[in-house]
């Protein structure tokens, strides 16, 4: 990932064995919405001018070229006009010229009420109907592009910076427009998708290198202490992916079911046997944020085991009683939402973990309380925290004092957060149509 850091000496590898282009995915939902709501990256400008330099400078020098997908973390206008100035800085002070393409993702609230109302937007599992009230609350929408946009820029520019890509997509391009099997294509980009992610034991951020043949391709890493086995290979097909054996692009489906892994040296394997579905109908997914209002955490240690043996309870009697108290001050319980998150029990997994029960000799609850304001969100929080290190049980009599937090003040507020809400498939009228792209000679 554009940020996350290489070795030069890995480009200059690649390079060497014949390369004939260079791909890095700069976006993520990792980091949640924020991205996306806001357009600033969750990596350092100059974590990403290192590694942009480098591998403008290496592909300009080897005449081949560059696509940067998802630019600016998300691939909205903000984060890809982030992107675009880089780009020119490192062009400047490095003397380089090429043709850069800028391909644009985001999408207008009129266009997507336009294609909602012409039944061309569904949601995707757990997403419910997407109305226009929820596309007026978005900040920002994207619709994530496949192939095509990046292969018809590949036509006029060396470089390609696009907002909004599927990962798959910015490796797949050139070799699908060079007439290559679209299963070795699709399914090569997404083992080059994380770079040297797919590696046996990966110390650090790398990159890799994909062969295409006429049949299978083969993948290896860069670094000589680096190597693909079969397993590593195999499973990073599965990476990120709900089925494992079907894996949904916006022109059809890569299927992996009957995919053959072989070593054919101690840090290459080759892969054969994919097939590639093409799609009844083209779709690309639809990406929104919105703000969800303005959180205020308290972080708490409990460590009495009387608490801990009915820890449920002592929960649910300081919300019932936080919320008496919130009823006489604050009024309408939509203003407010709050979520006590028990670190210790099931703190990272909730109501999914298999084992929902204090096993420990202490836990730390975190309380997060998000409002409309973040006045109202502190002030709910420090109502919460007060009531929380007092919160009796039945077996302490008089005052007592039940957590322990390590912060002073406890309250600590976040600012504003937000939501992904948009999250659903679009039919355009072509592969390309919902992406503009602007040339220039730098």
């Amino acid at each position: 990932m554009l940020g996350s850091g290489f070795r030069e000496e890995s480009i200059a590898r690649g390079l060497e064995l014949g390369a004939r282009l260079i791909g890095c995915d700069s976006g993520t939902t990792d980091f949640g919405p924020g991205p996306l709501a806001t357009g600033r990256s969750q990596f350092s400008r100059e974590a990403i001018r290192r590694d942009t330099e480098v591998i403008l400078t290496s592909a300009c020098r080897a005449g081949i070229p560059v696509v940067i997908g998802s630019a600016g973390g998300a691939g909205g206008d903000l984060n890809l006009s982030w992107m675009h100035e880089i780009v020119w800085d490192i062009a400047r002070e490095n003397g380089l010229h090429f043709n850069l393409a800028l391909i644009h993702a985001e999408q207008s609230r009129r266009s997507v009420k336009q294609l909602l109302a012409e039944g061309r937007v569904m949601p995707l599992p757990a997403a419910t109907p997407l109305t226009d009230e929820a596309i007026d609350q978005s900040l920002h929408i994207v619709a994530m592009m496949g192939a095509e946009p990046i292969m018809a820029a590949l036509d006029e520019a060396q470089v390609i910076v696009a907002g909004r890509a599927s990962d798959a997509a910015i490796y797949a391009a050139l070799p699908l427009k060079a007439g290559y099997d679209p299963a070795l294509c699709w399914h090569a980009g997404k083992i080059l998708e994380c770079g040297a992610a797919a590696v046996a034991q990966r110390a650090a951020p790398d990159s890799m290198l994909a062969v295409l043949h006429e049949d299978s391709f083969d993948v290896m890493p860069m670094r000589e202490d680096y190597r693909c086995t079969t397993q590593s290979i195999a499973s990073h097909t599965l990476y990120e992916n709900a089925n494992p054996f079907r894996l949904a692009e916006p022109s059809g489906t890569l299927v992996t079911q009957h995919s053959r892994y072989a070593a054919v040296s101690d840090r290459a394997v080759r892969v054969d046997g994919s097939v590639f579905e093409p799609a009844d109908r083209y779709r690309v997914k639809l990406e929104g944020a919105r703000l969800a209002g303005f959180s205020t955490i308290v972080p708490g240690g409990i460590r009495d085991p009387l608490i801990l043996g009915q820890l449920d309870s002592w929960l649910g009697r300081l919300n019932e009683n936080l919320r008496e108290r919130l009823g006489r001050t604050v009024g309408d319980e939509a203003r407010y939402q709050i979520e006590a998150r028990v670190y210790g029990r099931n703190g990272v997994m909730g109501s999914l973990e298999p084992r929902p029960w204090v096993e420990g000799h202490e836990v730390m609850v975190l309380w997060d309380v998000i409002s409309d304001s973040q006045e109202l969100a502190h002030s709910i929080a420090t109502s919460l925290s007060h009531m929380a290190v007092h919160n009796p049980i039945p077996e302490w009599h008089g005052l007592i004092s039940g957590v322990a937090f390590p912060f002073a003040p406890s309250e600590i507020d976040r600012g504003p957060v937000y939501e992904f809400h948009l999250n659903h498939l679009a039919s355009p009228d072509s592969p390309t149509s919902l992406f503009r792209t602007e040339l220039e000679a730098v």
